[in-house]
């Protein structure tokens, strides 16, 4: 759902970079608070895993792919949506300089889309629902309901945001990319409770309630690194949700017509010259990337509240 440079206008691109920008300043303010003591590891990780997981795209239908958001695993295996905020803005902005995953212009906007709707839909959503579903299931299934439900709902943001440019009619834009996420919000649930489920067995001690020192840090990171090396070589090729419903109203050209000159060393999850070998190393660098500046962020504002 990475809206490329040119897909939204001047004022849409302003607008939500604003929002964006002033939604971040906030869960910086509001994460000092909400953020554990031990919260400095636990965002580099997750943080980490997110953007590990985002390289995998997984077939849905018609030619079309979908990848994890990440917003709501984040919001729970945190505790906190101020945390999940800055782990998938952290994401996204790495994504967009590094990587070209995601337009400069557009970044107001994907952080809004991912880093804002998504997570606090799937955390309201998630904590509602626990109210009526108890114990470990409960987690697991409130999870993967509320992290389905915030898919669709941010894809709905994203059809509205394109509709605004006048990139597509809104009758048109926001059929096609509710029913593309649906499917996508499917996958991103069912990765969800699967992710926590694990952690519930086997690691509690990443989950907020038994969170304390980490017990150790080998089996988090070797599970990132396979996910970002060797996984992600397995990615479905096919386009993801919203270049799908570009190509099919066509407008994908548009992408073309604004060029954002930043060096991406990594663009499309490559290394230059070392075809396959390439992308595990780009999926590494970044994974490596996302848990130094998520952890580095953790441990400024926790010092700043000292």
């Amino acid at each position: 759902m990475h809206i490329p440079d040119g897909f939204i206008s001047v004022p849409v691109a302003v607008g939500t970079g604003l929002v964006s920008v002033a939604g971040l300043a906030l869960a910086l303010g509001q994460a000092r608070k909400s953020l554990g003591v031990e919260s400095a590891p636990i965002l580099g990780l997750t943080t980490a895993f997110v953007f590990a997981a985002q390289m995998i795209n997984f077939p849905v239908t018609g030619g079309t792919s979908g990848h994890l958001l990440g917003g709501t695993l984040a919001a729970i295996i945190l505790g906190s949506p101020w945390g999940a905020m800055l782990c998938i803005a952290t994401v996204l902005i790495i994504q967009a300089v590094l990587f070209a995953d995601g337009g400069i212009t557009a970044l107001g906007a994907n952080i809004f889309n991912m880093a804002i709707i998504s997570v606090w839909v799937g955390w309201g959503l998630s904590q509602t629902i626990r109210r009526m579903l108890t114990g470990r299931m409960g987690l697991v299934v409130s999870a993967g309901i509320a992290a389905g439900i915030s898919v669709v709902v941010a894809s709905v943001a994203c059809g509205i945001e394109l509709s605004m440019s006048g990139t597509a009619s809104p009758q048109v834009v926001l059929p096609a990319m509710t029913g593309v996420h649906i499917l996508i919000g499917v996958g991103e649930g069912l990765i969800t409770s699967g992710v926590l489920s694990y952690l519930a067995s086997v690691r509690p001690d990443l989950l907020p309630k038994d969170q304390g020192r980490i017990r150790g840090w080998l089996v988090p990171v070797v599970s990132i690194f396979l996910v970002a090396g060797v996984l992600s070589l397995f990615a479905s090729t096919w386009p993801d949700g919203l270049d799908s419903v570009a190509e099919k109203l066509q407008f994908d050209k548009l992408a073309e017509n604004v060029r954002v000159s930043l060096p991406t060393p990594f663009a499309d999850y490559t290394f230059p010259g070392l075809d396959k070998i390439g992308t595990s190393i780009a999926g590494i660098i970044g994974s490596t990337l996302c848990f130094a500046v998520a952890f580095g962020i953790a441990k400024v504002i926790k010092g700043a509240e000292s």
